[in-house]
């Protein structure tokens, strides 16, 4: 019954998590798959940011919210905040930017947005409208889920609140602001750099390039240039003002900048064909950054020696989290789980509250085919889970721990909260309401089954 029920699983969630098992950068796959906004998960790209952000959050008097920063898988340089909870960074940003200065600065004028408590704009195209309300479903969908996790019926009921919210959100612009909200915004990042005792150097290299930009065809511009128009006589307040800052030339920390570098070399080498990846980085560049941006390329064109250069990486910083994960995760693509165990249990050593590292220590028990470790790897994918509440890997593997065991209904929930959070409700309610008949009335697994079931999509009105 148990090997019966989690080939359903696995059928099941086949759909929802195609393309995102074994890929150290996991792109939300219901949005990437019906043409809609992207989304990447990255633990070493997004603790960079959150400690970017950090200061400049405290600073702004936002410290104490919960602003989360989310990647989006595009290589355009572009950011946006929807609302005071969320800000969005292309991937692009992090790929162009050559110190941690030029992001630094984008974080800190949308940062201005969150803080002056700026107007959002409609915008003119109803498609960008539904891709902020599938995000809103989604992440409500996992405060849902996390709410479940933890036993809290009312966190649960909180989620949902938040996703059937998210349809106003999504009615809403997020790119095209006023330019007097523009300057204002400009003016706040000047203030939480200063404040910081950081540069806006790198700011105004970013918004210089994106004021030269209008001087070509729009087909030509940037999409954060033409949504933030940058004016030259506006460009040149905004050089004054940095200039006059004592941090003017102040460089960024060298471990910060070589942080960045690292980053920058991991998403270039995901995001590219290792050729691509070998003509950005050259056999002669010898550098830590160009050593794991060649050590990823071999790994995607599944080389042999991708776990040497890896084992090389390690040898340099034993104490890095990040080399033992990509290690993790090479093996795990290679089609060997059981091996990966060890190097992701040394990441979860590393960085006990990180997530995704949690997850993928669950997934690769869980692949291991071993029924001893299966209450070990429900646990680790749980408290995963618990701070990761969006990881629709997650919840795949979760569910199929449960099948195995015979825990067929939760196994089911499993299934319906990972299914949401991919964005596929129907397929979620259908799951979640066979759950129900195996599940206690009034128990928190019951009640989340509960909210999957009567949870109703907002509805779009074109514009």
């Amino acid at each position: 019954m148990a090997r019966h029920g989690t080939a359903a699983l696995k059928k099941a969630t086949a759909a929802a998590c195609a393309g995102a098992l074994v890929l150290p950068l996991v792109v939300a796959p219901a949005q990437a798959q019906r043409g809609k906004l992207a989304l990447v998960r990255d633990a070493e790209t997004e603790d960079l940011l959150k400690d970017y952000a950090a200061p400049i959050f405290k600073v702004a008097g936002i410290g104490n919210s919960p602003v989360e920063i989310i990647l989006v898988n595009d290589k355009s340089f572009n950011a946006f905040v929807p609302d005071s909870r969320r800000m969005f960074i292309n991937i692009g940003v992090l790929m162009e930017a050559e110190t941690p200065g030029e992001v630094i600065g984008v974080v800190a004028h949308e940062t201005g947005h969150i803080a002056g408590r700026h107007l959002v704009r409609l915008r003119s195209a109803a498609a960008n409208a539904q891709i902020m309300s599938v995000i809103g479903m989604i992440l409500g969908a996992g405060a849902m889920a996390a709410g479940a996790a933890s036993g809290s019926a009312g966190a649960a009921q909180g989620g949902a609140a938040a996703a059937l919210g998210s349809g106003s959100i999504g009615k809403r612009s997020f790119l095209t602001y006023q330019r007097g909200e523009e300057a204002a915004a400009d003016r706040a990042a000047l203030k939480y750099l200063n404040a910081t005792g950081q540069s806006a150097k790198g700011m105004l290299k970013t918004f210089e390039r994106f004021a030269e930009q209008q001087v070509f065809s729009a087909r030509f511009v940037d999409p954060y240039a033409v949504s933030h128009p940058m004016a030259r006589d506006r460009y040149r307040s905004l050089a004054d003002a940095a200039q006059k800052s004592k941090f003017y030339n102040k460089p960024a920390p060298a471990s910060l900048q070589q942080r960045h570098e690292m980053v920058k070399a991991k998403l270039i080498a995901y995001t590219n064909h290792p050729n691509t990846v070998a003509r950005r980085y050259p056999r002669s560049d010898k550098s830590l950054p160009a050593q794991y941006a060649k050590a990823i390329a071999a790994m995607k064109s599944r080389s042999r020696g991708a776990i040497k250069q890896i084992d090389a990486l390690i040898r340099q910083q034993p104490n890095n989290p990040y080399f033992y994960e990509v290690k993790g995760q090479s093996l795990l693509e290679s089609g060997n789980p059981k091996a990966a165990i060890a190097p992701f249990r040394k990441a979860v050593a590393l960085r006990p509250n990180e997530g995704q590292f949690l997850i993928w220590l669950g997934y690769a028990l869980v692949g291991s085919n071993n029924p001893a470790v299966l209450p070990e790897a429900e646990s680790y994918l749980k408290k995963g889970l618990q701070r990761d509440p969006n990881s629709s890997v997650g919840y795949s593997q979760l569910a199929i721990a449960h099948a195995r065991q015979g825990e067929r209904a939760q196994a089911d929930l499993a299934t319906a909260r990972g299914l949401m959070v991919a964005g596929d409700f129907g397929a979620a309610k259908r799951y979640a309401a066979r759950a129900q008949k195996n599940l206690k009335r009034g128990t928190p697994a019951w009640l989340q089954a509960d909210d999957i079931v009567s949870y109703k999509p907002p509805q779009l009105k074109q514009r």
